[in-house]
């Protein structure tokens, strides 16, 4: 894209000078001695065919490079908005995996918390088992 905007501000710039150069001529041409001024501004007029297809070219060409400059800008903000997607999906599926990380270890800590109260719940019928005999036997 750089290449395309240096290239339009070149041929902007050219297309400038040249308009430029002719409005001096024009402008030289006015202040000259009437009897001098006839034959420059014939050589002139001979010359203004070759520069207004100069001009032509330059203003064709800055037309190409702007429309040039307009799809490279598009180009990159479609990327930019492909990258700023992409970036959310990133973020959402950091988000789910968190998320799904978390419930499983919540489900592991509630399953080792029901096998520790199952455990405790064994000894102590055993134990409540045990205590029952030793009396009927005692």
């Amino acid at each position: 894209m750089l290449g395309v905007t240096e290239k339009l501000a070149q041929a902007r710039g050219e297309l400038t000078m040249q308009k430029r150069l002719l409005m001096n001529i024009i402008d030289s041409l006015t202040e000259e001695h009437p009897g001098k001024r006839l034959a420059n501004q014939e050589l002139f007029l001979k010359s203004s065919v070759t520069n207004d297809e100069l001009i032509e070219k330059l203003e064709s060409r800055a037309r190409e490079l702007e429309t040039q400059q307009k799809k490279k800008i598009a180009e990159v903000l479609e990327v930019r908005r492909f990258k700023e997607g992409l970036e959310k999906l990133r973020v959402e599926a950091k988000a789910q995996f968190i998320k799904e990380q978390e419930k499983l270890e919540q489900k592991e800590a509630d399953e080792m918390a029901a096998i520790s109260f199952a455990r405790k719940m064994t000894q102590q019928g055993k134990a409540e088992i045990a205590s029952a005999e030793i009396s009927r036997n005692g």
